[in-house]
């Protein structure tokens, strides 16, 4: 029998726990839940102080400190004792007076002795003046000595032709007159001191008249080209025109 009131007393007791636990929770949960509401129904409760701070924006950086400020420039005049370009009188007598003190001028010296001297001339007249100015300036006048060219002076084909002597007219090549070829050779040559032909190249014209030409060429004769009173070596350029109705010049 105590067995069996415990037993239902035990039931009881679980029973009436766990109502009261969950009646505990929801008013847990109801007071939670006006707690929240009740700041966002009455916000002028909220404390106005903390709303102003996340409101309100920081506040700009402050500004650069401003540049030095430049130095005065300091204007110095001068003073001139020129007024117009005249020399004005002074307002004031200067404390220290500076004495300009003048060279003293050399004395003259002679320019001839007795008895004439190296650097005169003839028919100058004793302590004379342009006699010793003229002959100190022809002694003291370098000799200028012109300097050998080095190597062959060029010189141009009309120059050339004019001191040619003795002109060997070339052969028309037979095989190219047959072809009817003809043109102008362009040679460079190389005329020696003594007029002669040294040095002779092709620079353009037919294979066919190039052999002929310089045969010809080798054989002119030339006038020494002269250059400061001596003869010279000299280069130039020689046409030779083939012409299929004149024949060779």
């Amino acid at each position: 029998m105590f067995e069996d009131s415990l037993v239902e007393s035990s039931g009881k007791i679980k029973t009436r726990k766990g109502w009261t636990t969950t009646v505990s929770f929801l008013l847990q949960m109801l007071a939670i839940g006006v707690m929240v509401l009740i700041p966002l129904i009455y916000t002028e409760a909220l404390p106005k102080q903390a709303m102003t701070t996340f409101l309100v924006a920081p506040p700009p950086p402050p500004p650069p400190p401003p540049p030095p400020a430049a130095a005065p420039v300091k204007v110095v005049k001068v003073q001139t004792e020129l007024d117009q370009g005249a020399l004005r009188t002074p307002t004031k007598i200067p404390d220290k007076i500076k004495m300009i003190k003048e060279e003293e001028t050399p004395p003259p010296a002679a320019a001839g002795v007795v008895g004439g001297v190296s650097g005169g001339v003839p028919g100058g007249a004793m302590n004379g003046v342009i006699g010793g100015i003229i002959g100190g300036a022809a002694s003291n006048v370098p000799k200028v000595t012109a300097a050998k060219p080095a190597g062959p002076q060029r010189i141009s084909s009309g120059v050339a032709q004019g001191l040619l002597i003795n002109k060997v007219t070339p052969q028309y090549p037979p095989i190219a007159k047959a072809a009817r070829i003809q043109g102008a050779v362009v040679l460079a040559a190389t005329i020696s001191k003594s007029g002669t032909i040294q040095g002779l190249h092709v620079v353009s014209g037919h294979p066919m008249l190039v052999q002929a030409a310089m045969d010809a060429v080798k054989q002119w004769r030339y006038k020494p080209y002269m250059l400061n009173g001596e003869p010279t070596e000299v280069e130039t350029t020689i046409t030779v025109n083939f012409n299929m109705n004149g024949g060779t010049s």
